[in-house]
């Protein structure tokens, strides 16, 4: 992939992957049920409604738990293999945040504790050809500098839209402060989703804030609302698309008409809520999860003989386009989002990325059960 060259052919990607695996264990793991409980005809007993003594944080709702169809839904056209086949699941009740974090609460959190992201931080070549395959030759000190992924426009129409060095360029001082490189700044967008965070940056965030992030059947239920059988959250009609999510409307990566009213990211709240009062649970920016990404985990749950209750997703990550990818699932879709390219703001669709690197289009919000409140 040509846009990784520049970026050591993905080197800068996987330079401190082999401790993601760990940290998984790091997120609050006895909030969550194993995923061998009752068989698939059994139902087990839910956390649904909030329970009465517990208070509803300040910026979050609470999610009822339930069960519901996991995956694409038989009329989306344009659904991938790796969100088929749909599988019931159940989840407990959960508070999730009611939009993205912001650049204002990230701003704080970095305030409060000195922390710096990992796009901030220098390139230790030590530690990272450690994960690397051996004899990869040292890449020149000019490269090894911190930086992150920012979208460029193409200056023509691209005729294979599975090539996306076309768009992508990394930016050596590109980070949450400076998300389209280093000329840029978030003076006066503090509504808007922080991104450039990598999934480790989201969970010290996570840490500091007392919650955690969600998994992607929790994800998926949040998102869903009361539309279960839809292929968006507001339904099935893609008419209602630039009043609903912003996405890329035009030719992608040429030209975005903005009919949403934006070219790249959105204040948080400036579209309509879902059923459980969520904004921006599809387009804006991609949010992360904790679920490892495998492209055959569908097809393994939906074989399994047991009723999966708060799943965590498969133990390891598997993708056979990158054998060397180490990715966390990402969910929702974001302003980069075209008919043409993934339509990715379809409640079912599902993406991997690499923990251990932020973009300009990935963001995160956080969840927290009532158990969870109780220990802060």
């Amino acid at each position: 992939m040509k846009f990784l060259l520049p970026l050591l052919a993905a080197l800068l990607f996987l330079n401190i992957q082999c401790k993601e695996q760990t940290k998984k264990e790091q997120l609050n793991e006895e909030e969550h049920t194993s995923l061998k409980t009752p068989k698939k005809e059994e139902l087990v007993k839910l956390v649904i409604e909030k329970p009465a003594d517990a208070t509803v944080p300040e910026g979050m709702v609470w999610i009822p738990g339930g069960a519901f169809q996991q995956g694409a839904v038989p009329q989306d056209k344009m659904a991938m293999d790796h969100e088929k086949p749909s599988h019931k699941v159940q989840v407990d009740g959960f508070f999730m945040d009611i939009s993205e974090v912001t650049n204002a609460q990230f701003a704080k959190f970095v305030k409060e504790t000195g922390y710096i992201t990992v796009a901030e931080r220098e390139i230790d070549w030590e530690e990272m050809k450690t994960q690397l395959p051996e004899g990869t030759p040292k890449p020149h000190d000019s490269i090894l500098k911190p930086g992150a992924l920012i979208f460029k426009k193409t200056k023509k129409s691209v005729p294979n839209l599975y090539d996306f060095s076309q768009w992508w360029e990394w930016k050596i001082g590109a980070d949450w402060k400076h998300p389209n490189g280093p000329k840029s700044s978030i003076v006066g967008k503090d509504n808007e989703p922080v991104v450039q965070v990598s999934y480790e940056d989201a969970l010290a965030y996570c840490t500091w804030a007392g919650r955690r992030l969600p998994t992607e059947a929790e994800w998926e239920r949040a998102a869903r609302g009361n539309h279960a059988e839809t292929i968006y959250f507001w339904g099935d009609d893609v008419d209602k698309l630039a009043t609903m999510a912003n996405t890329w409307e035009g030719e992608f990566p040429v030209n975005n008409s903005k009919l949403d009213g934006f070219e790249r990211r959105a204040s948080v709240m400036s579209y309509p809520a879902n059923d459980f009062g969520l904004y921006d649970m599809a387009g804006n920016v991609w949010e992360w999860t904790t679920d490892w990404y495998s492209t055959n985990y569908f097809k393994e749950v939906a074989n399994d003989m047991v009723l999966a209750k708060n799943p965590q997703g498969p133990t390891k990550t598997y993708n056979p386009n990158n054998p060397y990818a180490i990715e966390k699932v990402i969910k929702g879709g974001s302003f980069l989002c075209s008919a043409s390219y993934c339509a990715s703001y379809r409640i079912s669709s599902r993406m991997g990325s690499s923990p251990d690197s932020g973009a300009e289009h990935v963001g995160f919000r956080t969840v927290a059960t009532p158990k969870m409140l109780v220990k802060n």
